[in-house]
């Protein structure tokens, strides 16, 4: 009984620490923006690549969460499933501060820009839409909204796809020159909605066959 009890506290700590590990490679992409402000690497137009950056690695963590299922599915290892919801909760932490970027540093709450910019700058809806997504995603990722929003939960949780695809639109829509990463990033979440879609309709062949016939 004690080695059972030992060995499971030895693997909860090893998950504990690959868990804190992961939660801190996470936080190395603002740890290198914040150095390249304080060292003024961000190039000519800071503003910009301050942007940029930080979308792009909302987008990156969006990618990785919708990646997680397809890797499970291929290769039937469940060791990402635990750092879904941190994947996840990344997404909407660098998004967010792309948004309070867009708001403080470009803007300087200057709510009537703000509100001009918007209306004259439909990739900006994209941005909103997505944002939205994101962060309703985000507010319901623990046990208790999952229980109390019950069958609704998965409802909510599948605008993840919606949510990517906006967020390429956005991205590409507002970029001017060189579009090889928004077209990437447009390729990769077609491959994922590839495989999503032809699981969902493998499944649904398969549970028709399993289906049996009634004979008049």
């Amino acid at each position: 009984m004690m080695e059972k009890i030992t060995t499971l506290l030895t693997v909860m700590q090893s998950k504990n620490h690959r868990w804190s590990l992961v939660f801190g490679l996470c936080l190395l992409p603002l740890l290198g923006l914040v150095l390249d402000i304080l060292f003024n690497q961000l190039g000519s137009n800071p503003i910009q690549a301050l942007h940029i950056r930080l979308g792009d690695w909302s987008l990156r963590f969006l990618g990785i969460t919708l990646a997680i299922t397809p890797i499970q599915t291929i290769t039937h290892w469940r060791g990402m499933a635990d750092y879904r919801k941190l994947f996840g909760l990344y997404s909407f932490f660098y998004a967010t501060l792309h948004l309070l970027a867009y708001i403080a540093v470009d803007n300087n709450f200057m709510w009537g820009l703000i509100g001009t910019d918007i209306i004259e700058s439909p990739y900006i809806w994209f941005g909103i839409i997505t944002y939205i997504i994101v962060f309703l995603l985000g507010i319901t990722t623990s046990n208790w909204s999952k229980k109390q929003l019950g069958r609704n939960w998965k409802k909510l949780h599948r605008f993840i796809y919606l949510a990517g695809i906006a967020g390429v639109v956005h991205y590409f829509w507002q970029l001017k020159g060189n579009l090889a990463e928004p077209l990437l990033y447009a390729l990769i979440l077609f491959l994922l909605l590839g495989f999503r879609a032809l699981v969902e309709f493998t499944r649904r062949r398969l549970s028709k066959m399993m289906i049996p016939r009634r004979f008049e």
